[in-house]
């Protein structure tokens, strides 16, 4: 399955509102879309030593500060987003790849379980950084190797062992790597089907206010327990600051009703947690994660 083939784009005072799930966030100094894996390593090898680099694909699980980002972010969403099965299980798949359209291409082929991949909204690289998950399975779960880039434009190939991982944790061998691609082992002639991925991806829809700015889930699920029951049990469905409310439909989704800032949002989670902590004697952990700077 061949990437997308896109013309590079260098953007100054990006807006990223334009590229958050939650349609809030402030100014990019430098905002770059490369157009291939040689013009995204040209251009990382070109920027000065102390130039911050951050990486993102459909901003899905991202808060941008109103007071935006210093330093350059890099969108590799919509190239690098290659999938290839290379029989007996192994799938090859770039960081832009979509992770429902990795779910739908494993179904096809036979192999799995990957069909969970379809409840993750994001990128491949996303899955990878986070160790995210859905319906009971997880990125790494299936990660062989990966791909990584440095500062300096060097590609290493890197096997899972190299990695410490756990419930939307990752920690790698490395600082200022970035996730290329992965290889992931499935099991080959796995019995299912699209009618059971769309079976789950309709439960998500019930479930979840699926079409309505947000960036999923907020916080993760403490251990025996689900935060989204914990939020709920602590009367905070529906409670709002700002524009930013927390789903009437699903606690653990924070929603943009009314032209939400960013400020809104992170006040809402900080309320949620202080909420719960003081309720309950839980202190949530977040699993949005929260750049930038204030206003």
């Amino acid at each position: 399955m061949p990437a997308q083939k896109i013309d590079n784009t260098l953007r100054y005072d990006e807006p990223m509102s334009k590229h958050t799930s939650w349609r809030v966030g402030g100014i990019a100094d430098i905002f770059f879309t490369p157009g291939s894996r040689a013009e995204l390593i040209d251009f990382v090898k070109a920027q000065p030593d102390d130039m911050p680099f951050m990486f993102v694909g459909l901003g899905s699980n991202l808060l941008v500060r109103d007071g935006g980002i210093r330093g350059a972010v890099i969108a590799i969403s919509p190239v690098m987003g290659q999938l290839e099965h290379k029989g007996d299980g192994l799938v090859s798949a770039e960081a832009g790849l979509a992770c429902t359209v990795l779910a739908r291409n494993c179904v096809r082929w036979g192999v799995g379980p990957a069909e969970f991949f379809a409840g993750i909204p994001g990128t491949v690289g996303g899955a990878l950084a986070m160790n995210a998950g859905a319906f009971g399975g997880e990125t790494w779960d299936n990660v062989v190797s990966v791909e990584t880039l440095n500062r300096a434009g060097e590609v290493h190939t890197r096997e899972s062992s190299e990695f410490e991982t756990g419930y939307r944790y990752v920690t790698g061998p490395a600082n200022e790597e970035w996730f290329l691609g992965a290889q992931f082992k499935f099991e080959a002639g796995f019995d299912t089907d699209m009618s059971h991925m769309r079976s789950l991806v309709q439960e998500r829809k019930v479930k979840q206010p699926l079409g309505l700015p947000s960036c999923g889930s907020v916080f993760r699920n403490p251990e025996g327990d689900h935060a989204a029951r914990l939020i709920e049990a602590s009367g905070l469905k529906g409670f709002r600051m700002g524009g930013a409310e927390v789903s009437p439909k699903h606690a653990n989704f924070i929603i943009n009703t009314d032209d939400a800032s960013a400020a809104d949002i992170e006040s809402l989670i900080n309320h949620v947690q202080a909420q719960v902590e003081e309720q309950h004697g839980i202190s949530l952990q977040r699993e949005v994660r929260i750049v930038g700077e204030a206003l």
